[in-house]
C-alpha cells in the first residue's frame, strides 16, 4: 500500500496506469491510496513541527538578522495534469497549466505546513489569506520580543 502510495505521489501517473505497474485494478490502487492518505493525515502532529523562533542570543551568521523569526513561507507552482475544461483556472501568468501550494518552513528547513490545490492564477496573498482563516489552518504563535 506504502508503495503504491509513493509510486503516485512522486510520479503523478493515472489509476489506470498504476494499476497496470502493480497488477491491480484500478479501485484497489485508489482504496489503497486513500487508506495511506489518511494514515499520513492521523500522523500530522507527529510529521508536521510546531515552529520555534530564532533565539535572540543565537550566534549563529545566517541567522542574525532574523532574530525572533519563525521561519520562512512562500508560494510555488507545481505542474499538473487537469481536464481540458479546468485549463483556464489554472493557467499561471506565463501560460504553463499549475496549482499554486504554499509551503511553511522553520529555520532548521522543517516543514511546518502546507496548503496545496489552489489555481495557479490565484495570488500569494489570497492563497495566505485563505490558508490563516480557514479552520484548522495556518496558526502563527505569538512571538514576546
Amino acid at each position: 500500500m506504502v508503495a503504491i502510495f509513493l509510486y503516485v505521489i512522486a510520479h503523478h501517473h493515472k489509476n489506470r496506469v498504476v494499476g497496470f505497474q502493480f497488477k491491480r485494478s484500478g479501485d484497489t490502487i485508489s482504496r489503497h491510496v486513500n487508506t495511506v492518505l489518511k494514515g499520513v493525515i492521523r500522523l500530522q502532529g507527529e510529521l508536521l513541527k510546531e515552529p520555534v523562533a530564532v533565539p535572540t542570543s543565537s550566534i549563529d551568521q545566517r541567522w542574525n538578522c532574523f532574530k525572533n523569526f519563525l521561519g520562512a513561507l512562500d508560494g510555488t507552482h507545481i505542474s499538473v495534469h487537469i481536464a481540458t475544461a479546468d485549463k483556464p483556472r489554472y493557467r499561471t501568468r506565463k501560460s504553463a497549466i499549475a496549482t499554486n501550494v504554499l509551503g511553511v518552513c522553520s529555520q532548521d528547513l522543517e516543514v511546518i505546513y502546507v496548503y496545496p490545490g489552489w489555481e495557479g492564477s490565484a495570488a500569494d496573498s489570497r492563497v495566505l489569506r485563505e490558508a490563516i482563516y480557514k479552520k484548522n489552518g495556518l496558526k502563527v504563535p505569538h512571538v514576546i520580543y
